[in-house]
Formats: structure tokens, sequence, C-alpha cells
């Protein structure tokens, strides 16, 4: 199994094995400290949202534009690294990945 260090919404540093070839959303929404994941992976939510560590950001794909625009109507955006979990596979070249789990808006 590849690994995945998670921060919750506390700060806390969670680092946990994940299965690759699910959406980091799956796997996020089965910890006590994930995402809520409501729309479950249809992009039509946002309640997957999460900050990716930016030196990861260049290692995912690029943001669709369904995905961009939920992501821009969130009052704690961040440009550079919000991304919603349910559009990002979680692949073996993603190991060690570092995710926050962001705000409930």
């Amino acid at each position: 199994m590849a690994r995945m260090i998670v921060v919750d919404r506390d700060g806390k540093e969670h680092e946990i094995e994940a299965k690759t070839g699910l959406k980091i959303m799956e796997i996020l929404r089965e910890l006590d400290y994930g995402v809520a994941a409501i729309c479950g992976g249809l992009c039509s939510c946002a309640t997957c949202h999460i900050y990716v560590d930016e030196k990861w950001v260049p290692l995912l794909p690029k943001r669709q534009s369904d995905e961009l625009d939920l992501l821009n109507e969130l009052p704690d955006f961040r440009p550079a690294t919000s991304r919603l979990s349910c559009q990002v596979d979680f692949t073996e070249s993603l190991s060690g990945i570092k995710v926050t789990v962001a705000a409930d808006s």
C-alpha cells in the first residue's frame, strides 16, 4: 500500500496507508477526521475540499472547469493548492502526498 499524510481540521497530522486506484476523496471519507463528500464524487458539492501541499501540486492533473467553478465559490479557496479530492486519483506516484482537509464551508 501507498501512504498519505493527512492534516485534519485541528491541524493534527496523520500518516495513513491507502489503496491506490481510488479517488483521494474515497480514502478521506472513511476517516473520522476526513471529508464529508456528500455528492459521492460527482463534483457537485465541494464537501471534499482539500489543500494539497505545494510540492505535490505539479504532479496532479490540471483542474477541469467544473471543479474550478465550485472551488471559486468557496470562501477559503486557495488558488494554488485547493482541490476537490473527488477529482484526484490516488496513484503510486502520489505515495507520500500531504493534504489538508479544508474547513467546512
